[in-house]
């Protein structure tokens, strides 16, 4: 027997995370891209704003399909191979934008990364919960955020100093990295018992455990996916059994929160809403210290979550999101539909956004992607996450698509008052509906779903 660590757990979500590294790139790439595409020297590709927003949300279209397809392959072919296959798409898709001499080619290319993204987050979040030790699965949960704006990051960084062709020829690199290190990654222990490989299973677990007296694991893990695994699992039983449809409530109302805050919006648009903002800095220099931030402190929360727990950082996140989004709509309508001087408050778009991205990313932005890998037994576990990333791409899509439409219609203030509205309305639901999950095992999770509580119950759940 030798000391227990936790290096190929670490190891494992480093390079299974490469993939959602790329999707962070694919997602953000409208910010530094669309002013190049939207202006009438900067690129030899010109499309008016219009286009520009319906290029924007393909990449949030195509998952909603695409991850019907992760759903069904991810037990049929294992969580690995089909985080393996949603690296192909990626690569096609970076060519198709490096080449693009049409905006139908731009849409195209992200309508075929939205058919990765559709997979990778079907899969990733299940995968990482089913190999994550209980003491560490927030922090390789948020991982997935960490990685995520890591990619949005790089995007906005390179993506300003280069071209679109050579920006996308250089992103086509990551979904190649990650063939070649993930390959040699184990499969999830869970998906091997499925499969009734309990040798591949019990090898599995010895290199995720780091110890070799892994035996009292295998068989808890062994009842476990038997006794979720009865009877084969169909759409209908997601809405059926109580702890799923409790799950699944839980899913819906922090996906809500995190999405209804216009964190998808803002992604797009950083540029251009630094460029409305004001000149007291840059655009470019205020979007590049606002990502960075935003990785920074998803990072931060990625190390807090296993201490302070999921609710704590949720509820704190959603107060600070919905003050920072209300200063920000009331500079914009000040500026906009006022007489009064502010350039001497020109600070102020930069100082809020900084407020949002720094509380937002220390809660709302990376839990919601963790609870959907906890909440679900074996059997129904892929297509809960198709669920979760079907509501994402809808709700992404409407408030990205209702954000253009508004701030050209009424003016920037409008929508950052809606998104600081529904960040107080989430922050209801989260308060009285969403439990914690800190510290449990998968199996103890379940075992506190869809159970009917009495009121003092209740008052415990929301007290841990």
């Amino acid at each position: 027997m030798y000391k227990p660590t936790y290096f190929y757990q670490y190891l494992t979500t480093f390079t299974a995370l490469l993939t959602i590294l790329t999707g962070g790139m694919h997602y953000a790439w409208p910010s530094p891209s669309l002013p190049q595409l939207t202006s009438n020297n900067s690129s030899s590709l010109q499309i008016t704003n219009d286009e520009g927003s319906w290029i924007i949300i393909m990449e949030l279209i195509s998952p909603i399909p695409s991850c019907f397809l992760g759903a069904f392959i991810v037990d049929l072919i294992g969580r690995k191979k089909a985080i393996l296959l949603s690296a192909i798409p990626y690569f096609l898709s970076w060519l198709m934008i490096a080449f693009a001499n049409s905006e139908l080619t731009l849409g195209a290319a992200r309508l075929l990364a939205g058919v990765s993204d559709g997979i990778a987050f079907t899969v990733i979040p299940l995968y990482i919960a089913e190999i994550a030790d209980a003491s560490i699965r927030g922090l390789l949960g948020a991982a997935i955020s960490v990685s995520w704006i890591s990619g949005m990051l790089f995007i906005n960084v390179v993506g300003a100093y280069l071209s679109i062709s050579t920006t996308a020829l250089i992103c086509s690199v990551f979904p190649i990295l990650l063939v070649l290190t993930f390959i040699w990654m184990p499969e999830s222990p869970y998906h091997l018992i499925m499969k009734h490989d309990i040798e591949r299973a019990r090898i599995a677990l010895r290199k995720f455990k780091g110890r070799s007296d892994i035996e009292d694991e295998l068989s808890r893990l062994q009842e476990a996916v038997k006794t979720q695994n009865q009877k084969n699992a169909s759409v209908w039983d997601l809405f059926r059994k109580k702890n799923n449809q409790e799950g699944l409530r839980i899913v819906a109302i922090v996906r809500n929160a995190q999405q209804m805050s216009g964190v998808a919006a803002i992604s797009f648009y950083t540029l251009s809403i630094f460029n409305e903002a004001g000149d007291f800095i840059s655009p470019f220099t205020a979007t590049v210290i606002y990502v960075s931030i935003q990785c920074f402190m998803t990072a931060v929360c990625s190390v807090l979550i296993d201490r302070t727990g999921r609710r704590p950082l949720l509820i704190a996140s959603l107060i600070g999101s919905a003050i920072s989004l209300f200063v920000l709509g009331t500079y914009f309508y000040i500026k906009d539909f006022t007489t009064i001087d502010i350039s001497s408050f020109n600070f102020v778009p930069l100082l809020a956004l900084l407020g949002y991205v720094i509380i937002f990313n220390i809660g709302a932005q990376p839990i919601p992607l963790l609870i959907q890998g906890e909440l679900f037994p074996t059997n129904v576990k892929a297509l809960a996450s198709c669920f979760s990333e079907v509501y994402f791409c809808i709700i992404a899509s409407m408030v990205s698509k209702l954000f253009q439409t508004l701030r050209d219609s009424f003016g920037m203030y409008l929508p950052f008052y809606g998104f600081a509205v529904c960040s107080a309305v989430n922050l209801v639901f989260v308060i009285f509906f969403v439990p914690e999950t800190k510290g449990k095992t998968l199996e103890e999770i379940q075992a506190t779903l869809g159970v009917k509580k009495s009121k003092s119950a209740r008052k415990l759940v929301i007290a841990q």
